[in-house]
């Protein structure tokens, strides 16, 4: 075989190679690099024994954020609540603060994940509740496509919450 036909079929082989779909020479995508984005809250169910499913917030709306550097916020409004009588925040009765603040969670700080067990783990620096900076949670994830699956399989209630991922960040 001549120098030429060598090269001839070397540039085939490695063009064929490089149209193969999910190319055998691309990594998989690390699940920290999966994460990484602005996730919007699709479910967030609590998960009795016998399989029957409660929204943990009722009508609610929310956001995950999780950047690369390993912060999140995260915040979730229950689209019912009522609505404040008075012009403002600093205005507001004590109940109509409490009620409102019922059906709020909001809490930043900073977020891992470990690779070989997939474990989610997030510590809370600040958020609405008081108790909770510093506490660790740790939860099951899953990333199928764009939908984000973190679940708590050691509570009696398993709680579910499933997001859709809307950017990349």
């Amino acid at each position: 075989m001549n120098r030429r036909n060598i090269i001839s079929l070397s540039a085939i082989a490695a063009s064929a190679l490089a149209t193969l779909p999910g190319s055998a020479f691309a990594q998989q995508e690390l699940l920290k690099e999966q994460l990484v984005g602005t996730w919007t809250l699709v479910s967030y169910d609590r998960v009795a024994a016998d399989g029957s499913k409660k929204p943990v917030f009722g009508s609610s709306k929310g956001s995950l954020m999780l950047d690369a550097g390993g912060h999140y916020m995260y915040m979730v409004a229950d689209m019912t609540r009522n609505k404040w009588n008075s012009k403002g925040r600093t205005q507001t009765t004590g109940e109509e603060y409490a009620a409102a603040a019922k059906g709020l969670v909001a809490q930043f700080g900073i977020w891992s994940v470990d690779e070989s067990t997939k474990v989610f783990t997030r510590k809370v620096e600040g958020a609405l509740n008081p108790g909770l900076p510093g506490v660790e949670e740790r939860k099951s994830v899953v990333v199928s496509a764009d939908e984000l699956i973190f679940s708590d399989p050691s509570s009696k209630l398993t709680e579910i919450g499933r997001a859709s991922c809307r950017e990349r960040v």
